[in-house]
């Protein structure tokens, strides 16, 4: 945890930026895996560890808008538990921690939410994402279950999403530890980029990694030689010459800060020239797109940036035609690149998606596409000091979108598709690093991990 007075300078700046009522912020419990005392690897909700710190199961947070108190609703261990786990802290030492003094068992809650709601105050949520909590919070609002997402409190989404958009210098600290534990997993990947390895034996080795060094991955590892399909976690592929291992895999910290970042490697350690070409269009991309970023700067201003790049190697190489700015603008790059630069990252890997990514990315004068490929921008706003985000373009050889463009003429103008129909068994190349914005420009987070061709194929030999 940080220092409490963290915790109650970011309650005071959430109660200040609210009008009225109470805030309730359920805290995440064990979820089973196949019978009630195999759980899955408990992880806190992030909203509950920003405002309470508190890595522990079966807790609720409130904070009274209108009178300045906080609580922690909880129930102290039974001997039962020491039985099982040994001796624990209190609930009033561990509240200590959080800066919170006022403590009551979690039979109280319902108590304390009827009362609110007797005297007419509003009880402010957010939108749950398990179904426990769901279940607990139609409980005590009285109201069906299945409603809990719709009746979620904008104003406290907007609250806490603004809050938790700016990173602190104990943030910062947290993601750049998990950075350098991505680091290990990736170079650790790359030296094992060999014919005949299977993927799953590299995918299990750095998932160790994250383990052994923090709390795990910060998301499932994506690692395959079919790079073509960007959330690919089948890792049954034996590793051939001529092929690419693309991995895309972060970890997290003790404390649950993310790291997030995408290498590609050739198998065997040494790019042929087609290889070559691809992967430093994407790097190029990369590289320019990082460079432009810093304050007033927004996000869809450097994927669009991003995408003339690649969309310029590709005609380099024959596969696009035509003007590039004209292609990019009516997407005709998007069957290469068909997602977004990057997304926001803290204590979520996507962070706060689960507020929902258009209250994160968006607002009422930046409005999402809906132009395919550009419609999947997680992030299109104005970045300011203290933003944290990926920069991941990428280049993709998808055969059935490939097909499915060409049957129906498609970008007919900017596409070469005999040209590109030559890469059906390329796969896909993406390149991502983690960036915080400063007051004067930007900074790549931690440890710096090979990647121009020169210092992948180094590392590899």
């Amino acid at each position: 945890m940080f220092k409490a007075d963290v915790y109650s300078k970011r309650r005071k700046a959430l109660r200040e930026s609210m009008s009225e009522g109470i805030v309730l912020i359920l805290g995440n419990v064990d979820s089973p895996m196949n019978y009630p005392s195999n759980p899955f690897h408990f992880r806190q909700d992030s909203d509950f560890l920003y405002f309470f710190g508190l890595d522990l199961q079966g807790m609720a947070g409130v904070m009274d808008i209108d009178n300045g108190e906080d609580y922690i609703f909880a129930d102290d261990v039974d001997m039962d538990d020491i039985i099982w786990m040994g001796p624990q802290p209190t609930l009033k030492e561990l509240a200590a921690k959080a800066g919170v003094s006022k403590t009551a068992p979690s039979a109280k809650l319902a108590d304390f939410v009827d009362e609110a709601k007797n005297k007419g105050r509003k009880i402010h949520f957010l939108p749950p994402y398990r179904g426990e909590n769901k279940m607990t919070l139609g409980e005590l609002l009285r109201e069906n279950p299945c409603q809990m997402n719709s009746r979620a409190s904008e104003e406290l989404i907007k609250a806490v999403v603004a809050l938790r958009s700016y990173k602190e210098p104990g943030e910062i600290e947290e993601i750049e530890k998990a950075v350098g534990i991505a680091c290990d997993m990736h170079t650790t990947a790359m030296k094992m980029c060999k014919p005949g390895v299977k993927e799953q034996e590299i995918f299990g080795t750095i998932e160790g990694i994250a383990l052994a060094q923090g709390r795990g991955p910060s998301f499932p590892i994506i690692l395959s030689i079919n790079g073509q399909t960007l959330h690919n976690h089948d890792h049954n592929n034996i590793l051939r010459e001529g092929r690419m291992m693309v991995v895309d895999a972060g970890a997290e910290t003790n404390m649950h800060y993310a790291s997030d970042i995408t290498r590609t490697t050739p198998v065997g350690g040494v790019f042929n020239s087609r290889q070559k070409e691809i992967y430093e269009i994407v790097l190029d991309a990369n590289m320019k797109a990082i460079e432009s970023a810093g304050p007033g700067k927004s996000n869809k201003d450097l994927h669009l940036e991003a995408c003339r790049v690649v969309a310029s190697g590709l005609k380099d190489l024959g596969i696009m035609k035509g003007d590039v700015d004209e292609a990019v603008a009516s997407g005709a790059h998007a069957l290469f690149m068909p997602h977004g630069l990057g997304h926001m990252m803290g204590l979520d890997v996507h962070d706060m998606e689960g507020l929902g990514e258009n209250y994160v990315g968006y607002n009422d004068e930046v409005k999402r596409s809906d132009q395919f490929g550009l419609a999947f921008l997680r992030f299109g706003l104005p970045f300011k000091p203290g933003h944290v985000f990926t920069i991941e373009p990428g280049c993709y050889f998808i055969p059935e979108l490939i097909e499915k463009w060409k049957s129906e003429k498609m970008h007919t103008g900017f596409i070469n598709y005999d040209k590109a129909e030559q890469y059906l068994d390329f796969g896909g190349v993406r390149i991502e690093d983690d960036v915080m914005i400063t007051e004067s420009g930007h900074k790549v987070l931690g440890k710096p991990i090979p990647k121009t061709v020169k210092e992948v194929e180094d590392l590899c030999r």
